[in-house]
C-alpha cells in the first residue's frame, strides 16, 4: 500500500541572525539533503517531483528560501547595488557575501538540529554549497554542485545571450513575468530539451504568487561577484563530491563545471549533452542515480 510521503513546513525558524523559510519532505530520521536555491529563485523553484524522488531513495529533504527570496528575510536597508559596473570589474560594495548565505545554511541545520548533511544547490546554489563545503566542512557529507562554477571569472561569465537573459527588465505583473520565464527558458533549457510551456507558466505563476524581490536578486549576484574565486579554496576538500553541467549552458558555460570538478579532488564530473541552464524532468533520474551513489 502507498504511504504518503511526511511533508513538514513551509516554516520560519530564526538562523543567523535573520528568518529563513524552509519547508521539508520525508522522514526526519533519514540523512538530511539541503537543496540550496539559485539566483532569485524560491524553494518552490525545486519541484516537488523531484524532492519525492530523493525522499524515496532515503533522504530527508529539505529546501529554503535564500536571504533576498521568497519569505526569508530582505536586507530592504542595503539598497540596490550597481550590479552592471560589478560584472564590468568596478569596485562595488557588496551588502553581504557568498559567507553569509553559506552562514544561514548552517544556521538553518542548526536550528533543525542536524549535524551533518549532504548539500546540493544549482547555479548560485552551486556556489553557496561550495562555501558551505570550504568554511564549514565538518558538516557536510556529501557535495553536489549543478550548473555551477568556482568564481573564477575566466570561466564564470556568462555568453551574451546569457547576460541578456540576466540583465533583462524585471516583470511588472503576473503576465509579464510568465513571458520573462518563458523567454528564460527558450534560451535557457538547451537544445535537447524542448519548453514545456504549460509547466512554465504554472511555476512562474506559483512564484509571482508567493512573492518575487528583484532587488534582492540584485544583491545576490552582486555576492557572487564580489565573493572571487573559490578555485583555490576548492583544492583542500576531501568529500565525495558531484559536478553536473549542461554542454549547452548559456548562464554559467560548461567551463566552469569543468573547473569545478578540476578543482576538488576526485570529484566526479557529469556533463549532460543538449543541457543549457535547466534542470528538466529528463534529466532527474540519472541525477539522483548519481547523487545516491555518492552516498
Amino acid at each position: 500500500m502507498y504511504e504518503p510521503i511526511p511533508y513538514q513546513g513551509p516554516e520560519i525558524v530564526s538562523a543567523n541572525g535573520i528568518q529563513i523559510c524552509y519547508d521539508a519532505f520525508g522522514n526526519p530520521n533519514n540523512p538530511a539533503l539541503l537543496m540550496v536555491a539559485g539566483l532569485g529563485m524560491q524553494l518552490i523553484g525545486w519541484d516537488e517531483a523531484l524532492c519525492t524522488m530523493l525522499v524515496e531513495r532515503g533522504y530527508w529533504v529539505i529546501r529554503y528560501d535564500n536571504r533576498d527570496a521568497g519569505k526569508s528575510t530582505k536586507f530592504d536597508e542595503a539598497g540596490v547595488p550597481d550590479t552592471m559596473a560589478a560584472m564590468q570589474g568596478q569596485s562595488v560594495s557588496a551588502p553581504y557575501l557568498l559567507s553569509d548565505m553559506a552562514a544561514d545554511a548552517i544556521g538553518l541545520l542548526d536550528a533543525l538540529g542536524i549535524k551533518q548533511a549532504h548539500v546540493l544547490g544549482a547555479s548560485l546554489g552551486g556556489m553557496i554549497a561550495q562555501t558551505i563545503a570550504i568554511n564549514h566542512p565538518e558538516r557536510v557529507l556529501t557535495l553536489t554542485s549543478i550548473m555551477s562554477t568556482t568564481g573564477d571569472m575566466a570561466v564564470s561569465m556568462p555568453k551574451p545571450e546569457g547576460i541578456a537573459l540576466l540583465t533583462a527588465p524585471p516583470a511588472t505583473n503576473l503576465d509579464s513575468y510568465i513571458q520573462n520565464d518563458l523567454n528564460w527558458a527558450s534560451v535557457a533549457n538547451g537544445s535537447a530539451f524542448p519548453v514545456d510551456e504549460s509547466v512554465v507558466r504554472q511555476r512562474a505563476t506559483a512564484t509571482w504568487e508567493r512573492g518575487t524581490y528583484p532587488p534582492g536578486t540584485a544583491r545576490q549576484l552582486t555576492a557572487v561577484i564580489v565573493s572571487g574565486s573559490r578555485q583555490e579554496a576548492l583544492k583542500s576538500l576531501t568529500l565525495p563530491t558531484l559536478v553536473i553541467h549542461g554542454k549547452e549552458d548559456p548562464i554559467i558555460r560548461v567551463e566552469g563545471g569543468i573547473a569545478t570538478a578540476e578543482s576538488i579532488p576526485n570529484a566526479k564530473l557529469m556533463l549532460i549533452d543538449g543541457l543549457g541552464h535547466a534542470m528538466p524532468p529528463e534529466t532527474w533520474p540519472d541525477i539522483v542515480d548519481a547523487i545516491v551513489a555518492l552516498s
